[in-house]
Order: structure tokens, then sequence, then C-alpha cells
């Protein structure tokens, strides 16, 4: 079975998710940026991000990932997440992230998002 796909802004994401987003990527986003087509056909950017329920893509440019990171507290100087943050984030979420928990590699290309291509065809 499928799981429901959500396209969102992370400013419009529910705390809980954002938190979840940045215990997945503790140095920050940009690096983990994918580029698609929308169903206009314009090229896009976003975030994967996947939870046991959904499959979300959370749209941002290189800029605003760096921005984001920049101005959340939860982030050091340097970008990454701070450590009694982490820990915070880790034992609150445990059981939401366990083992099934996978990150997209960027380098690869997501079958997800070619199934999304495919339909929107």
């Amino acid at each position: 079975m499928s799981k429901p796909r959500v396209i969102k802004d992370y400013e419009k994401l529910d705390e809980g998710i954002q938190e979840q987003i940045k215990l997945s990527y503790p140095k920050g986003f940009e690096k983990h940026l994918i580029k698609f087509p929308n169903r206009e056909g314009k090229m896009v950017s976003a975030l994967p991000f996947e939870t046991d329920d959904k499959y979300y893509l959370v749209r941002m440019t290189v800029a605003e990932a760096q921005e984001i990171v920049r101005e959340d507290d939860d982030y050091d100087e340097y970008g990454k997440l701070r450590e009694d943050v982490k820990e915070v984030y880790e034992e609150k979420y445990d059981e939401d992230l366990g083992d099934d928990f996978e990150l997209t590699d960027p380098d690869e290309e997501d079958p997800l998002l070619k199934e999304m291509n495919e339909e929107e065809d």
C-alpha cells in the first residue's frame, strides 16, 4: 500500500514533524534537497522526509534551507543540531522513527518521486 504524499512548505508543517526532520537531518537540509518537475513542468526543490504513515516533500530552495537552519536556535553557529536539542528530540521521537526510518539518498532516483511523476503524465 502506498503512503499518502504531502507537499508542503516547512513553516506550515506541524512542529512535531519539523522536530523529526531536524533529527533526520542534523547537519542541515541543503545537501539533501532533491529536484523534480512540478505539475506545470517547472523544476522545484524539496526535502524528502518519510514517516510511518506519510511521505513528505518539504518545499524549499537552497537559500531557504540555509536560512531556516541559520535562524533556528536548535542549530549551532556551524549549522549543526545542538547536542542537547538532539537528545531531547531523540527521547521524544525514539518510537516514531524506529529502525524502519530511512533517509532518501540524494544521489539515487527516489522511487516515490518517479511514481508521482508517472501519475502526473
